[in-house]
């Protein structure tokens, strides 16, 4: 099982800079090439400071340059705010920059705040719907003189330029949660990224049931690789576990609050929880997040990810999102390359 960031800028509240989270990215990124990870993801988010991301081309094409050996990928796009034709290209560009580099993770999206303001009346159906009829027709685009008819997007002839350096085409990784995301991605020649977000190892294994049944169902393609993303922190005691579960939890329930899109947002920031909202959310309590995130020393840590890699996972992907401080961050994926890493091979 290969390793991987997922990794973005975020703020809950103003302190450092844009600037300073920018380069703070970079330099957890470089440290995951140097301890051998296959890949960093970055994705996309509009309007929010709670995911800093408008454009992940934007971030990996300036990473394509500050590394040498890792993977990048769009951690993902959201198949509906792009043209077939922009995507195909600023995809295959960054492709150019990163001299092959590039994967694209692409979803339909999940947050009504930005459905709302760049495309409203958009819902989740009509995402995915968006998400089908694109990736066809950028793959054909990859391909050159393609014409599409559709019933999001009509274009005469077109050929994306630049073309990919990956033939015939980077890797597409589509995040999939129910049976037909997955079957999709099988017939499609698309891997698979999926998370359980904080629902725990019963939801990891039937999200890989869901998978290996489309994979059963189409014996004539390929069997694509699947990505499991979760919330991941390597602590040094046990002090420091409670206290990241605690902060986790926090920051779940503003995930949450984000989702249901009824709080106010001033300025990006979405208006602060109070003690008894965060009690009214018992499903993201700490003792859930330590139990259903993978927060624990360096041996827990590895006890759980085995048993991943033997559901047969590909690719585990930490996800550092958290509001936790820079400085934790850092430390913890330092404990994850010296302490977990080697038990992996």
């Amino acid at each position: 099982m290969k390793f991987s960031l997922f990794v973005h800028m975020e703020r809950l509240a103003p302190g450092p800079s844009h600037a300073e989270l920018f380069d703070q990215l970079t330099e957890l990124v470089q440290l995951a090439e140097r301890g051998g990870f296959e890949a960093a993801w970055v994705g996309e988010h509009h309007g929010m400071e709670f995911t800093i991301a408008p454009n992940p081309f934007i971030n990996l094409a300036y990473l394509a340059a500050k590394t040498e050996r890792i993977r990048l990928g769009t951690g993902t796009v959201i198949a509906p705010f792009w043209h077939p034709i922009k995507l195909a290209g600023e995809a295959a560009l960054t492709d150019v920059a990163s001299r092959g580099r590039l994967d694209i993770g692409i979803a339909r999206g999940a947050y009504s705040f930005e459905y709302e303001r760049l495309l409203p009346g958009l819902d989740a159906w009509g995402a995915g719907q968006r998400l089908r009829e694109l990736i066809p027709a950028v793959q054909q685009l990859w391909q050159g003189d393609y014409a599409h008819q559709g019933e999001f997007w009509s274009f005469p002839p077109t050929t994306c330029v630049p073309r990919p350096v990956q033939q015939p085409h980077p890797p597409i990784w589509v995040a999939a949660r129910d049976p037909n995301s997955h079957e999709f991605a099988v017939t499609n020649g698309c891997n698979v990224q999926v998370t359980p977000l904080a629902s725990g190892d019963v939801e990891v294994a039937s999200l890989m049931d869901r998978f290996n049944t489309a994979c059963a169902a189409h014996p004539e393609r390929p069997r694509p690789q699947i990505m499991l993303l979760m919330h991941s922190f390597v602590c040094a005691s046990e002090a420091e576990v409670a206290e990241t579960a605690r902060e986790l939890s926090r920051f779940y329930c503003t995930f949450g609050a984000w989702f249901k899109n009824e709080r106010p947002v001033r300025q990006g920031f979405l208006e602060p929880l109070s003690e008894a909202e965060v009690a009214a959310m018992p499903q993201y309590a700490p003792d859930l997040m330590r139990r259903n995130l993978v927060i624990g020393e360096p041996e827990d840590v590895i006890a759980r990810l085995k048993a991943y890699e033997a559901l047969g996972y590909d690719q585990y992907s930490l996800w550092v999102d958290s509001g936790l401080s820079f400085e934790r961050k850092k430390r913890s994926l330092e404990l994850f390359i010296d302490k977990v890493m080697p038990a992996f091979g």
